[in-house]
């Protein structure tokens, strides 16, 4: 008896090891991010799209030729379905990319397989897709960026038809395209790094006459499991994805220790890290605040100005939400918020002495440090020029010669024509005309109909009537105030500028003269800038270049058609579960990068349940 017991005693291991083993293999917890949009999404058609939300999308579901090394800063580009950068020729017309073999569209009927697979994409693919940006019946928000610089494009504006041949946009065969400009663009390839350059396939296009919207089709990262409109969207990892990470070895000397971190646990990991997004519509302020404090929600960028007071103390992220491991980060967008003056004006505008004054005068009474204390609750740094940090050409040791000094702005008032005051103690002008004589002085700055272009309102009154000059809002629409502004209707107004490329020319050509009326709200023509911004424009960033960047930042806080106010610094939060994360300058999303640690997000009790 106790010899069978202790052979069955021997046993026992091994019949449960071989039981165990029959078994299948556990399968790993799936991993879920959990985010949101800020407003509700378009139709996911790449050749369309120009909101936020929809482009957020757009980039996880379609593939350009490039992209931008998720760690790099500043930004800089990196190949993404090109299998290296561009050769480009000596005369920088001509541009040559390879195609990696291999990659494929998601499933679609429209490609006719029995295989459950999509086709491969190819440089026709790419030919097709830049072609459709002419599209008139598309109305294409982007196609300004590529109409007229591609060689023999004139074809396709005059008469569309995507099988007309364009001389400057070939496929010679089936992994190399080939596009040749008709002058040099030191910014084209950022061109071929947005949503809209993504590749589309033309079967697919066609199987939904005006309806490409409402069927993504594309090779990126992520495609549609579900999709509920202006509620709910989930995206399921491409099972056919061969993205794989890749860190720029130049970039890498630069890296910060996060920076190192996140490149290890990265480096040749297959793309994306998880099985599937989430993603909600949360319109409200408050409900996406709540809902990231409750899990629902992995991370949460730009904390409203409103709420701020709910998760910060002293500048510092709470010390209960800390404890919880939450992790506040402070990011430099790519935005400068400025007040623009109309160089036309017949108050403000001109070039001649009394009006720089003026001009000059309204810079020094803006107080920047209450403005960023106040409005921005402290999350933003003060504008010395145009470009924010980041961006090709920032210069982080330019200071600004115009500084906060209403002492000096009323000395200068004084001296140039505006020390004549009225009964109630504001500055008249001198009357046009009438030498020594004088006319009352009233600025019109028009203003957003909201809660916080109410307070903007009371910041520049404060300002402007602590040297003397009456000012008077008038508020109404944003959309309304840009059609007046391009009509150059608008005195003054505050607006600002988010990067579409991290280049400085981006900025600058916001103050180039032949664009007035256009992204030159202030209608500022000045010979001296623009031949200076022609120079800039044909130079890559450099000693050369920066210099005239200098140049023009000097010119601009000479003749003062901007008032240059803030940077803002995005407040950002996220959970500690959440692995890899670092925002981007440029992409709206860093999706495919992220990791969950489902464990720890499951021993927090926090974010566990599903979404409906």
């Amino acid at each position: 008896m106790l010899f069978r017991l202790t052979a069955l005693s021997l046993l026992f291991p091994l019949l449960c090891a071989a039981s165990a083993s029959a078994q299948p293999p556990a399968r790993a917890p799936e991993k879920v991010l959990r985010m949101f949009l800020s407003t509700s999404e378009t139709g996911l058609d790449p050749a369309v799209a120009s909101d936020n939300a929809t482009l957020s999308l757009l980039e996880n579901l379609f593939d350009p030729l490039l992209r931008y090394d998720y760690l790099a800063r500043p930004a800089k580009l990196r190949p993404n379905t090109a299998s290296a950068m561009p050769e480009v020729s000596a005369d920088g017309l001509t541009y040559t990319f390879r195609i990696r073999p291999g990659i494929r569209f998601t499933p679609h009927p429209a490609f006719g397989s029995g295989t459950g697979k999509g086709r491969e994409m190819t440089a026709q693919d790419y030919v097709y897709s830049i072609k459709r940006l002419y599209d008139p019946a598309l109305k294409s928000p982007w196609a300004y960026m590529f109409e007229g610089k591609i060689a023999g494009d004139e074809v396709l504006r005059k008469d569309y038809d995507v099988d007309r041949p364009v001389a400057g946009l070939q496929a010679p065969d089936r992994y190399t395209l080939r596009i040749r400009l008709t002058a040099p663009d030191r910014n084209f390839l950022f061109y071929l790094a947005i949503p809209a350059s993504g590749v589309v396939a033309r079967e697919v296009i066609e199987a939904h006459p005006g309806q490409a919207g409402n069927h993504p089709v594309g090779t990126g990262p992520f495609m549609v499991g579900e999709w509920k409109r202006s509620d709910r969207i989930v995206l399921l990892a491409n099972p056919d994805s061969s993205a794989v990470f890749e860190a720029a070895p130049e970039a890498q000397a630069r890296y910060s220790a996060q920076d190192r971190a996140i490149a290890a646990a990265l480096a040749g990991k297959r793309l994306p890290r998880v099985d599937r997004v989430e993603v909600r519509i949360a319109e409200e302020f408050q409900g996406r605040m709540l809902g990231f404090l409750n899990g629902e929600y992995d991370y949460l960028e730009q904390i409203p100005e409103s709420m701020t007071d709910m998760v910060v103390r002293d500048g510092q992220l709470k010390p209960e939400l800390a404890a919880r491991g939450i992790v506040l980060s402070r990011f430099p967008v790519l935005q400068t918020y400025y007040m623009w003056m109309n160089m036309e004006d017949p108050v403000l505008g001109g070039y001649g002495k009394e009006r720089v004054a003026l001009r000059r005068a309204i810079a020094l009474a803006y107080n920047n440090a209450e403005d960023i204390a106040l409005l921005k609750k402290g999350f933003a740094i003060r504008a010395e020029s145009p470009l924010p940090p980041n961006v090709l050409g920032y210069d982080p040791a330019y200071r600004s010669p115009v500084p906060y000094d209403p002492a000096l702005a009323n000395a200068l008032l004084d001296r140039y024509g505006y020390g004549k005051r009225d009964p109630d103690g504001f500055r008249r002008q001198p009357a046009p005309g009438r030498p020594g004589d004088t006319v009352p002085l009233t600025l019109t700055m028009h203003s957003e109909a909201t809660v916080g272009g109410r307070l903007r309102d009371e910041l520049w009154r404060k300002c402007l009537n602590a040297i003397g000059l009456r000012v008077v809002f008038r508020s109404d629409k944003k959309t309304e105030i840009i059609k007046a502004s391009r009509l150059g209707t608008v005195q003054m107004f505050e607006s600002n500028w988010i990067a579409d490329f991290p280049d400085g020319d981006n900025f600058y050509q916001l103050l180039y003269g032949p664009n007035a009326g256009r992204a030159n709200y202030a209608r500022f023509n000045l010979p001296a800038y623009n031949v200076r911004y022609e120079q800039a424009r044909q130079l890559a960033d450099g000693p050369a270049r920066q210099q005239l960047y200098f140049e023009l930042n000097q010119l601009i806080h000479a003749y003062n058609p901007w008032v240059p106010l803030t940077h803002v610094l995005s407040g950002d939060l996220r959970h500690p579960w959440l692995k890899n994360y670092k925002r981007h300058p440029v992409e709206f999303t860093t999706w495919r990068y992220l990791d969950i640690d489902v464990a720890q997000r499951a021993r927090s009790g926090r974010g566990t349940r599903e979404l409906p």
